[in-house]
């Protein structure tokens, strides 16, 4: 007779329980898809700059090398732009080193604290081949 008038009391528990874990696993749950899609764009970001600066050390074509950057990150949304690719130096010269540096940010999905994340992906070269 105990455990059936227990029962009773207990019926609601665990849509209460449900409901306060909710948010939190919710909340959770959302971290982790923009992590994921944060690194995925560092990952990204970093593969182009390192093509701009292999195109720019082999070819020394400004132009060539950003192409080339802007081809290398397809899943970028919104894609990158010229703005946010630096190269230097833009004459490259046998033995010097060349940097190309992309800069992009990461629009949120959710945008509660912040609207993006901005990431940064650095290549350097050898120039010459």
């Amino acid at each position: 007779m105990a455990s059936a008038k227990r029962r009773c009391h207990d019926s609601g528990a665990a849509a209460v329980e449900f409901a306060l874990l909710a948010p939190v696993l919710l909340l959770l749950l959302v971290g982790i898809v923009e992590f994921g899609r944060v690194y995925n764009a560092q990952v990204t970001v970093t593969a182009a700059a390192r093509e701009g600066a292999r195109e720019m050390a082999v070819r020394n074509d400004l132009t060539a090398a950003i192409d080339r950057v802007m081809a290398a990150a397809p899943a970028l949304n919104p894609a990158l732009t010229a703005g946010q690719i630096s190269i230097t130096p833009a004459d490259c010269q046998a033995g010097d080193d060349v940097s190309v540096e992309v800069t992009y940010p990461v629009p949120l999905l959710t945008g509660i604290i912040v609207e993006d994340i901005t990431v940064t992906g650095r290549g350097v070269m050898r120039c010459g081949g």
